[in-house]
C-alpha cells in the first residue's frame, strides 16, 4: 500500500522527551507550522510551561507528565491524543536517559535504566503506535544517534541503546513494508547537539560533562523530524560530522578506535563550566528542565548542508552537477579562434553565488579541526 503523509499543518504529533532539548525544539517548530502537538515527559512543571507557551503563541498543544518506561505509557499518551485531537498521525520516540561513566564503573541497575528509557520504552511505543498508524497512515520517527553507528568511550551505555534502536528500527521497517502497511518509519541520527543532555546525564567522570565537538543546534534536528513527519525517509543524519564518523568507523574501524581513544576521551567530553543548579542527574528522577540548549559557552553550528542534501537529494545532485560542469568549463583550455567561456553559478538576489555557497558549505561541514 502506498504511503501518503499529511502536510505538517494537518497532523497531530506525539513527542516524547518534550520538556527540553530536541523534543522541546521539535514541539515548538511543529506547532509553528500548524501541527497539533502532544508533549510527553516526566517533569510536569516544565511540560506545562512548554505547552502553555505554545498555546499563547497561537499553537495547539496537549501534554501529559509520565515516565515513558511505564508499561501503560503508550496507552495513556494515545488516550490524551484521542480525547483532544482525535488520534495521532506521527509518533516521535525521542526520550532517553544517559550516563557519563566508564563501563567498568556503570552498574547493571544503571544500564537497565538507560535501556528502559532509551530502548524498551521506544520498542513498547513503536509496537503500540504502528498498528494504530496502519489504520490511517502516518509516520513513526525514532531518534537514534551517530552513536548508533559508532560507540564512544565514557558514553558506553547510551551508545549501546542507540545501537539497539538502530537494529530494532531497521527490522521493524522491513516487516511493516513487507506487510504493506502505510506507515513511514524513519531513524533520525543526530551528531553532537547543544542540549541539556550533559547536564541531565548521571556523571561519574569527575568533571562537568560536555558533548565532544563538533556541536550542532537542536533546531536542525527539529527540522529533520518535522520533514520526516511529512515526507517518507528511511533515515536522516543531522550534521556532516556524523556521516564522517559513521563512514570512518565502517571503513577503518581500528583507526577509528585510535582516534576515539586519542581525541574523543575525557578531555573532549569535559568542560570547566558546571551544570545549572538543579539540572544534574535525571536518570531515575526528573530534574529542573525547560531549555532547548545547554548552559555551556561552546561553538555551535547552526547550519548543516549535508542535512539539506539528504532532505532534497535531487536538488543537491543538480547543484553538484552544475558545479562539475562549471569547473570543467573554467579549467578547459580555450580552442584557437574561440573566446574562453567563463561559467558561473546562479546568483542570489544579494549577488552571492548559490553553487559556490553550496560547495563551500559542504567543505566547511566536513572540516573537523578538533580531530
Amino acid at each position: 500500500m502506498a504511503i501518503t503523509l499529511k502536510p505538517l499543518a494537518e497532523q497531530t504529533i506525539v513527542i516524547t522527551g518534550a520538556s527540553s532539548g530536541i523534543g522541546l525544539a521539535t514541539a515548538r517548530r511543529a506547532a509553528r507550522a500548524g501541527a497539533r502537538v502532544v508533549l510527553v515527559a516526566r517533569n510536569a512543571d516544565a511540560l506545562r510551561e512548554a505547552g502553555e507557551s505554545i498555546i499563547l503563541r497561537g499553537g495547539k498543544a496537549a501534554w501529559i507528565a509520565l515516565d515513558v518506561a511505564d508499561e501503560d505509557a503508550p496507552q495513556r499518551i494515545a488516550a490524551l491524543a484521542d480525547q483532544r485531537f482525535g488520534g495521532f498521525d506521527t509518533w516521535v520516540n525521542n526520550a532517553a536517559a544517559s550516563m557519563y561513566a566508564e563501563l567498568l564503573d556503570t552498574t547493571i541497575e544503571e544500564h537497565r535504566r538507560v535501556f528502559e528509557v532509551g530502548y524498551f520504552a521506544l520498542v513498547r511505543a513503536s509496537l503500540f503506535a504502528v498498528p494504530r498508524l496502519a489504520e490511517r497512515g502516518g509516520s513513526l520517527i525514532n531518534i537514534g544517534s551517530v552513536l548508533s553507528e559508532r560507540a564512544i568511550s565514557l558514553q558506553g551505555a547510551y551508545s549501546a541503546t542507540k545501537h539497539a534502536v538502530l537494529g530494532f528500527t531497521e527490522a521493524l521497517r522491513t516487516e511493516v513494508e513487507a506487510a504493506g502497511h502505510p506507515v513511514s518509519i524513519t531513524l533520525i541520527k543526530p551528531a553532537g547537539i547543544d542540549t541539556p543532555y550533559p547536564e541531565h546525564a548521571r556523571n561519574r567522570i569527575g568533571a562537568p560533562a560536555r558533548i565532544p565537538p563538533v556541536v550542532y543546534d537542536p533546531e536542525l534536528v527539529a527540522k529533520a523530524i518535522c520533514f520526516a513527519a511529512a515526507n517518507q525517509k528511511r533515515d536522516l543524519t543531522v550534521g556532516g560530522v556524523g556521516l564522517l564518523i559513521a563512514g570512518l568507523g565502517n571503513a577503518m574501524p581500528r583507526m577509528t578506535d585510535l582516534v576515539i581513544e586519542r581525541f574523543r576521551g575525557r578531555t573532549a567530553q569535559t568542560i570547566d563550566q558546571p551544570p545549572e543548579e538543579g539540572t544534574q542527574d535525571n536518570l531515575f528522577e526528573p530534574r529542573k528542565d525547560g531549555r532547548e540548549r545547554s548552559n555551556q559557552d561552546i561553538y555551535v553550528r547552526r547550519q548543516s548542508v549535508t542535512l539539506e542534501a539528504q532532505m532534497r537529494p535531487l536538488a543537491a545532485a543538480t547543484v553538484l552537477a552544475g558545479l562539475g560542469a562549471a569547473a570543467y568549463l573554467l579549467t578547459r583550455k580555450p580552442q584557437p579562434g574561440l573566446h574562453a567561456v567563463q561559467a558561473t553559478g546562479a546568483h542570489q538576489p544579494d549577488g552571492s553565488d548559490s553553487s559556490a555557497s553550496f560547495a563551500a558549505g559542504i567543505a566547511d561541514e566536513n572540516t573537523i579541526p578538533e580531530i
